[in-house]
């Protein structure tokens, strides 16, 4: 199971270092509204798939809570049917659909699980509910 903060699961974008902190400056400036998973990930870690409505805690790599985001959407597609618009919405300054798919074929081969074209690829949306300087060290999770 992935770790829970004040009843939250918590949510640990990319790798530890230097990706993760990227990846949650682009979430806490409201750049990236969308992340996406392996539906074998789940399997793995005995977990459902978020749902909308759902508010999960934004971790930072000492699984300190850096932010609450309020998941809008989810949808499992194969990863060749992943769409240029959530792609986009993704905010890592991929230019096409092509190089998302490259940059995320690389990085799950390099996390020792590589995707073929039917791969199934969760797709959530999500919006910043809350964000702390330094993270968040009290205060009412669901607001």
């Amino acid at each position: 199971m992935w770790p829970r903060i004040g009843g939250l699961r918590s949510l640990a974008l990319g790798t530890p270092g230097e990706l993760r902190t990227r990846l949650n400056t682009l979430v806490l400036a409201g750049v990236k509204t969308a992340t996406a998973g392996l539906t074998s990930e789940y399997a793995e870690e005995g977990e459902e798939l978020e749902y909308a409505g759902e508010r999960l805690a934004l971790v930072d790599d000492g699984d300190a809570l850096v932010g609450v985001v309020e998941v809008t959407g989810v949808e499992v597609v194969r990863f060749a049917d992943v769409p240029w618009d959530f792609a986009r919405s993704e905010g890592e300054g991929d230019r096409s659909i092509e190089e998302w798919r490259e940059g995320h074929a690389a990085y799950w081969a390099r996390v020792g699980t590589p995707v073929t074209d039917d791969s199934e690829i969760v797709c959530i949306r999500f919006r910043l509910v809350s964000a702390g300087d330094g993270g968040i060290a009290t205060g009412d999770l669901g607001t």
